[in-house]
């Protein structure tokens, strides 16, 4: 593989990686470790751990697909390997 290939693939996997992390730290530590922390804070009725939990990881998920396929899109122009 070339350097630039290479770099391509490490830009990827990094953007994934943190996608990721970002994914996991989300309904985990906010839905499950701080939840006690965020109990007085209400939200649709419920308290903010229990929301961030059953709601708002999925948004949050929703917008990393978003995320990821703009920072795709820019990442395959910069490297020349978009499709059009």
């Amino acid at each position: 593989m070339s350097d630039e290939s290479n770099a391509y693939w490490q830009a990827n996997i990094r953007l994934i990686k943190w996608s990721l992390v970002i994914w996991a730290v989300v309904p985990f530590g906010f839905g499950i470790l701080l939840r006690p922390f965020l109990k007085g804070i209400s939200v649709g009725g419920a308290d903010l751990g229990f929301w961030v939990a059953q709601q708002g990881a999925i948004l949050v998920f929703l917008a990393l697909i978003f995320f990821y396929a703009f920072r795709m899109n820019k990442l395959d122009r910069d490297f020349g390997v978009d499709e059009q």
